[in-house]
C-alpha cells in the first residue's frame, strides 16, 4: 500500500448521491470522509471555540467566516486519522477557501491530488427529489417513480398517510440547485484549469458510478488497495 498522502475533494450538486458514493470511496482509499456539515454539528455541540464562534454568526442569521470554517477543517485535517489524507466533502465551497486549503496544504508539503466533481441534469434532480414521499409514523422513505408504495400516497407499514417535506417542492429545489451552480462553478472552473477536475457522469447506477470514481483516482496512481 503507498504512504502518499491523498486529498480528494468531492464536489456535487444536492441529490447527486455524493454522500453515499463519498462513504464507498472512503472504504476503498481507506480515507477518512471529512464533511463539512459533520464538522459543524461536531464545533456547536462540544462548544469548541471555532463552535462558539460559528454559533455567534449563526445566530445572527449570517454566513460563517471562511477563516472559522477553515480553521475547523485544518484542525479536523490535523488529528491521527488524517494523517494519510483525507476525503473533503462540502468544502471548499468558495475560490477563498480553495486557495486557503491550498496553502495550508502546501504549508506541510502537500496538496489536492484530484477534484470528482458528480454531474446530473437538473431536471433529473429535482425529479429525484421532488418524488420522495415520507411516511410520519414509521419514517419509511418512498419515492413516487423510483419506490412507489403498494397504495398511492400511503405507507405499506403502517396505512399512514404518506407527505412531502417541504425542502422537497421542485420551487425549493430548483433554488438550491440555482444556489449551487453560482456558488460551484467558479470552484469548478479553479480546479478544472489546475488540471485536478474529473467530471463523473452520475445519472446512473449507484454501482456505476462508483466504478468510475474508482477508475478515475486508480488511472492517476491514487490506488490505496
Amino acid at each position: 500500500m503507498t504512504e502518499q498522502v491523498l486529498y480528494i475533494i468531492l464536489l456535487g450538486p444536492p441529490a447527486s448521491g455524493k454522500g453515499t458514493q463519498a462513504a464507498q470511496l472512503r472504504e476503498f482509499l481507506e480515507l477518512p470522509h471529512v464533511a463539512s456539515g459533520d464538522l459543524f454539528r461536531e464545533n456547536l455541540k462540544n462548544e469548541t471555540e471555532l463552535g462558539l464562534q460559528a454559533k455567534e454568526y449563526m445566530d445572527r442569521g449570517e454566513l460563517v467566516p471562511d477563516d472559522v470554517t477553515i480553521a475547523m477543517v485544518m484542525d479536523r485535517l490535523s488529528r491521527p486519522d488524517c494523517a494519510g489524507g483525507a476525503l473533503l466533502d462540502g468544502f471548499p465551497r468558495t475560490i477563498a477557501q480553495a486557495r486557503a486549503l491550498d496553502a495550508a496544504l502546501a504549508a506541510a508539503g502537500h496538496r489536492v491530488a484530484l477534484v470528482p466533481c458528480i454531474q446530473v441534469p437538473d431536471d433529473v434532480l429535482v425529479e429525484r427529489v421532488s418524488g420522495r414521499r415520507l411516511c410520519p409514523v414509521c419514517g419509511e422513505s418512498y419515492h413516487v417513480r423510483f419506490n412507489p408504495p403498494e397504495e398511492p400516497g400511503i405507507c405499506d407499514n403502517d396505512g399512514a398517510e404518506l407527505y412531502q417535506r417541504e425542502d422537497d417542492q421542485p420551487e425549493t429545489v430548483r433554488r438550491r440547485l440555482q444556489v449551487y451552480h453560482e456558488q460551484t462553478s467558479p470552484l469548478i472552473d479553479y480546479y478544472r484549469n489546475r488540471g485536478l477536475l474529473i467530471d463523473i457522469q452520475g445519472d446512473q447506477s449507484i454501482e456505476a458510478v462508483q466504478s468510475d470514481l474508482r477508475s478515475a483516482v486508480s488511472k492517476i496512481g491514487l490506488f490505496r488497495k
